[in-house]
């Protein structure tokens, strides 16, 4: 062999070498340097909203008469940001003994707004899901026909079935309607929600699929990971709505 193919062969070795060699971290997708500043601006804004949610209901005392919804609405607060806050300070601290005795009988909740309302445990609890199920899911490397998305959705959705179907049945709609004793409770509170969180995955099911195969899914450990899945709560959220809305006007479900 000549020289000058040796010296060519050497050259393509190394070559090979040094694409093999690349640093992983190349590989993860370019995030905008706005879409971080918009993240961090945005969680942090709802990590406030969900402190102050905190701090009225323990440091001020506005404790709720149904206990789980001391978790969620700060849970709710964690996506829904500012409107959180709102929906709580309009719609949730009226529910606390503390501002009855204060104010008097809360104003009676519209059909729309009993609706909205009633949909914030499904949320939280689909935001619990992700919490779980994301890191779940990621480290034990589980797949379906090689994509771990399908198994990640899969997941979320059966822990936040599982939440909320115990949220409907010892803190809201069964103890609320008396169907214990009949032993229709059980029928009831898996009904609201599986109903809940299918409709709930309509939009941030759909919006884990647009980001995973249409975008780009971001880092588990980077803020703007955080802020597109706040993005799809908030999807779901509304995707939800409607189940939510059937479910308290046929009077399966009580308002949260």
């Amino acid at each position: 062999m000549e020289a000058s193919d040796e010296g060519r062969l050497r050259e393509k070795g190394f070559r090979a070498m040094d694409m093999n060699n690349m640093d992983m971290g190349s590989m993860e997708p370019m995030i905008p340097a706005w879409l971080t500043v918009v993240s961090w601006l945005f969680v942090g804004i709802a990590v406030l909203c969900a402190v102050a949610i905190l701090y009225d209901v323990y440091g001020r005392g506005y404790r709720q008469r149904n206990g789980a919804m001391e978790a969620v609405w700060p849970i709710t607060a964690l996506y829904l940001g500012p409107l959180g806050l709102w929906a709580y300070n309009r719609y949730g601290r009226p529910r606390s003994d503390k501002w009855r005795k204060e104010n008097g009988a809360p104003p009676a909740k519209s059909l729309p707004v009993a609706a909205a309302t009633g949909g914030t445990p499904g949320g939280a609890a689909s935001a619990v899901g992700h919490v779980i199920g994301v890191p779940l899911v990621v480290f034990s490397g589980l797949t379906i026909a090689g994509e771990a998305l399908w198994v990640m959705i899969l997941v979320i959705a059966v822990i936040a079935t599982l939440l909320l179907f115990v949220f409907e049945y010892f803190f809201s709609t069964v103890p609320k309607r008396g169907l214990r004793r009949s032993g229709k409770g059980l029928g009831v509170a898996l009904l609201i929600a599986v109903v809940t969180v299918l409709a709930f995955d309509v939009g941030m099911g759909g919006w884990m699929l647009v980001m995973h195969f249409l975008l780009f899914m971001p880092p588990l450990t980077d803020v703007t990971f955080l802020f597109l899945m706040q993005i799809g709560l908030i999807l779901g959220f509304l995707t939800g709505y409607p189940a939510v809305l059937w479910l308290v006007r046929r009077g399966i479900k009580t308002a949260a």
